[in-house]
């Protein structure tokens, strides 16, 4: 039962001024923009030399497919990229045929209601994005009000695709240069994180719970980054491995960490060269010889190895920790074995969002006809856009969106008049705003529709130049009744088994700390089933959090049990340093057996 008592519906106030707020950018802001203009340049380009300006969007649709996959392993983007290659390709194929075969204006914004829903959900399941769905569904619903023909769908759908080709060899660019540059990131990150929440915990400042489930988020996104290749690993990534269970190992011993040495690991990591070896023995300050005896003088507080070698007690706890990273790397590679789950059990507990895109997308669309819109997909997307985990983010996107656009005309207004000037000047000052667009949304959302808007715009005019003041107008316009309906739309669909994911998060956490506690408790556990167990809480913590922050957002539900969520945390956490230190485990309020372990003993 729950701790919290069940209260009536409750309204959350929604934020206004802190749904602008700027953040820090992304560590990576420059390969998305780098690599959006590297893969729409050089087709444009080539097209206004053959004077066929007016197929560019086509080639944009490819092209856009470059901003994909920038977090992941290069082995894992090729077949992501491969994927969100096809996908665009299936939803413009839908969208062509559907134009080619009605010009009815209704029938258009039901199909591009559905395959907006269709994208949505696909992306969520599969986390892919950033920008999940928002680009696959402005190329179909752009794609579906431009008049065609079914002899010309093939040869639009052929240039899309060799511009999808051109984006997937642009984002694998990097590959020869840093192999392991997405799993170095995301190693120096977690790091990182851990050095934040030890000195967080060892100074007793406030937002440590914070920084402990960032820390914790982190460690999750590493391994998740290092686990999407599941062939044989490299010697590098079984050295980036290592230094996340150093972080693992913080997280549980925060008062033992050195905050200095992980920081320092995680700025050796962002570079180009060798990639630092936890306890490697030929670094003098490990105090280990290549044959893993101590070298450093007698002194107090040594004890005498077999070989008559003495190690201190440092020497002797980094050599406890070099078996223990050994042992856990047989259990990565267990869990590198695991098939992941299919995809459609990861589509059913998303009918709530993708009924909201759908239901959201067409009234808008049908709104914006209903004004006399010549562009009704310019208000469905910007209503695809909203949809977020709850109605409280949902809201901040809308508040993002609506702003960033109104600016964002502003500037259309400024730039249309160089755009004008001829095409190559058009070309140019689209990749300006595809440069922009990436460079800073990272920053927040509205930022970077300040110049996704102009974008948008000067894209209509590949075919032709039309009156500013229209575009402007029709953009404004569409822009506050997708925003309006979106949202109305999000309020009336909400997801109320919101709670019931959040129980149910809870008894899958009670669960793995359950199995991990007896796996820690039984001395003939195996390395891998006992890494197998850790990783497995740690995941459900993770996944606890962040189904608790999205239920927490939603409106018209019982309160959620936030007691048990911090209460299960902590005990998840507790047992998740049990595992890590093999150490006697405390009994948790609700159970009566107690654990022991001999601190120190290999797994």
């Amino acid at each position: 039962m729950s701790s919290a008592t069940p209260t009536s519906a409750r309204v959350r106030r929604l934020p206004v001024v802190g749904a602008l707020r700027l953040g820090r950018p992304s560590d990576v802001w420059f390969k998305p923009a780098l690599s959006v203009v590297a893969a729409v340049a050089p087709p444009s380009l080539l097209l206004m030399t053959l004077g066929r300006l007016d197929l560019a969007p086509y080639t944009m649709a490819g092209s856009l497919c470059a901003l994909y996959a920038h977090n992941r392993p290069y082995a894992a983007r090729a077949k992501v990229l491969a994927w969100v290659i096809l996908g665009m390709l299936g939803g413009l194929a839908v969208a062509l045929v559907s134009a080619s075969l009605t010009r009815n204006a209704v029938v258009l914004v039901t199909v591009g209601a559905l395959l907006a829903a269709v994208q949505k959900a696909v992306c969520d399941a599969t986390r892919v994005g950033p920008p999940a769905h928002v680009i696959l569904t402005f190329v179909s619903s752009a794609a579906l009000f431009v008049p065609q023909t079914l002899g010309q769908a093939p040869g639009h759908l052929a240039l899309a695709a060799a511009a999808g080709v051109w984006a997937w060899l642009v984002g694998m660019a990097p590959a020869p240069l840093r192999p392991h540059g997405p799993e170095r990131r995301a190693t120096a990150q977690a790091l990182n994180a851990a050095a934040a929440y030890a000195e967080t915990a060892r100074g007793g400042e406030e937002g440590g719970a914070g920084a402990r489930s960032a820390a914790y988020a982190a460690v999750h996104a590493a391994w998740q980054t290092l686990l999407a290749v599941r062939n044989r690993p490299s010697t590098t990534r079984r050295t980036l491995e290592r230094l996340v269970i150093r972080a693992e190992v913080a997280l549980a011993a925060p008062a033992d960490a050195d905050p200095a040495r992980l920081r320092s690991w995680a700025r050796a990591v962002r570079g180009t060269g060798r990639v630092p070896r936890t306890g490697d023995p030929r670094r003098e300050e490990d105090g280990l010889r290549p044959d893993g005896v101590g070298s450093r003088p007698d002194g107090a507080g040594q004890c005498r190895t077999e070989g008559g070698a003495r190690l201190d007690d440092d020497s002797l706890r980094r050599d406890g920790d070099l078996l223990r990273e050994r042992d856990e790397l047989v259990g990565v590679a267990a869990e590198r074995a695991v098939a992941p789950r299919p995809l459609r059990s990861r589509l059913g507990p998303l009918a709530p969002v993708a009924v909201r895109s759908a239901l959201g997308c067409a009234l808008a669309g049908y709104a914006s006809l209903a004004l006399g819109a010549e562009r009704p997909y310019w208000a469905l997307v910007t209503a695809a856009s909203l949809y977020q985990a709850n109605i409280t983010l949902t809201w901040s996107r809308a508040v993002q969106r609506v702003v960033g656009n109104l600016v964002g005309v502003l500037l259309f207004a400024a730039v249309a008049p160089v755009a004008q000037l001829g095409p190559l000047a058009l070309v140019l000052c689209i990749l300006a705003c595809n440069f922009g667009a990436e460079a800073l949304i990272g920053r927040n959302y509205w930022l970077g529709s300040v110049c996704v808007t102009p974008l948008a715009l000067l894209v209509t005019e590949l075919p032709g130049y039309q009156p500013t003041g229209e575009l402007v107008t029709g953009r404004v316009v569409d822009t506050l009744v997708g925003a309006l309906v979106g949202f109305v739309a999000a309020v009336a669909v909400t997801n109320r088994r919101a709670g019931r994911r959040v129980e149910r998060a809870l008894i899958t956490v009670d669960r793995a700390r359950e199995h991990a506690a007896r796996v820690a408790a039984d001395p003939s556990s195996s390395p891998a089933a006992l890494v197998a167990a850790r990783r497995g809480l740690a995941a459900a913590v993770v996944d606890l959090r962040a189904t608790a922050d999205a239920a927490a957002g939603e409106w018209w539900q019982r309160a959620l049990p936030l007691e048990r969520v911090v209460l299960a945390e902590q005990a998840a956490h507790r047992t998740l340093a049990a595992t890590v230190r093999r150490r006697g485990l405390p009994p948790d309020p609700g159970t009566t057996s107690t654990y022991t372990y001999t601190e120190g003993a290999s797994p």
